[in-house]
């Protein structure tokens, strides 16, 4: 790590980072319980998911080595780290909060949590109470997609409207307290490829194919234009591009004003002027049903957002004082007649007292 920080790295991201230790007595781990679903979003084909991972995850030891790991990173100032907590045994979120609480191990880290198939309103409600009940000064970096797991669009918008629902998912990634990470190909609203086996590449897919086939259908190329391999390179590359991205290369998406890339695009840059979604705290609104609603507040702005991620029109009565609708973000949720307006994938962002 002094290596690279020595030639002028802005930080790293940490693999797997509650797993860097073992029982030192080599015990082996109790099954799952055939009732319970594993965390992690691991199918039960796959014999991981079978382990209850007590002796091989986020053991106790881990601790002291990320503290060690954060005095080397102090000695350089303006670097960070993000870690990836994986298939905790008991609570991710918990465990987040442990490795980044104090200032003295993690920068931030992510979990699973928006990793898992369950999706929704309610479950995304979930998510931030666990958070805050085990939050304190920790500092999470929120992720829908990454490098093993069914693509968000596929996902979570399976039943929903292809071309409208990446765009608000990825707006309620964002308004979260926290940072967050964009997997290669979500602004573009890719759905999760389909990848023959033939070509496959990742050994889970190709040894347990085809209960499981693996993880090669979030990994294929980044499709930059219609061009012969999406543009992505002139020879064939280790996976192939699926001809459903072509037409959502960003070449495309750039010349069309809807679309997803542009929408995204634009909802990043208003975030990035809007100081409580920077760093403000979060408040969740109780009883909005398919309507996601909480507010962020700082010392200079107190914001509410409400969220759809459904294809219906929602209507939630909202009394509070509401002293301006933002617009400049792209979204068309309106407030009238002390009601939020929310038509389908669509948001609501307004300043109020």
């Amino acid at each position: 790590m002094r290596f690279w920080l020595d030639l002028g790295v802005d930080g790293f991201r940490l693999d797997t980072v509650n797993l860097y230790y073992h029982d030192a007595q080599l015990r082996d781990n109790p099954p799952w319980p055939a009732d319970q679903t594993p965390t992690g979003g691991i199918p039960r084909s796959n014999p991981f998911s079978r382990q209850r991972h007590i002796y091989n995850l986020s053991r106790p030891e881990n601790i002291e080595f990320l503290r060690d790991m954060r005095k080397l990173m102090d000695e350089y100032p303006n670097t960070t780290t993000v870690g990836e907590v994986g298939v905790d045994p008991y609570s991710p979120l918990e465990r987040m909060a442990e490795y980044t609480s104090g200032g003295d191990k993690l920068h931030m880290a992510y979990t699973f949590d928006l990793l898992e198939k369950e999706s929704g309103a309610e479950y995304v409600r979930s998510v931030i109470r666990r958070f805050k009940e085990h939050a304190g000064d920790a500092w999470p970096c929120w992720a829908l997609s990454n490098h093993d797991v069914e693509r968000s669009a596929s996902r979570w918008g399976k039943n929903e409207d292809a071309n409208r629902f990446p765009a608000i998912s990825l707006a309620m990634l964002l308004s979260l307290r926290g940072s967050a990470c964009l997997y290669q190909g979500e602004e573009l609203g890719l759905p999760q490829a389909e990848v023959p086996f033939e070509r496959l590449q990742d050994p889970y897919g190709i040894t347990f194919w085809p209960e499981y086939k693996g993880r090669d259908g979030c990994r294929t190329p980044m499709p930059w234009s219609d061009a012969d391999h999406g543009g992505f390179a002139i020879v064939e590359p280790w996976l192939p591009v699926d001809e459903r991205h072509l037409p959502m290369s960003v070449s495309e998406q750039e010349e069309n004003k809807g679309s997803t890339l542009r929408s995204v695009r634009q909802f990043i840059n208003w975030r990035k002027h809007q100081p409580a979604l920077i760093d403000g705290d979060i408040e969740l609104i109780e009883g909005t049903g398919d309507a996601l609603l909480f507010k962020r507040a700082c010392d200079t702005q107190k914001l509410l957002v409400a969220i759809n991620m459904t294809g219906e029109t929602l209507f939630v009565p909202y009394g509070d004082e509401i002293v301006k609708v933002h617009t400049e973000h792209g979204f068309t949720g309106r407030f009238v007649d002390n009601q939020i307006e929310l038509p389908p994938y669509q948001a609501l962002y307004a300043d109020i007292s």
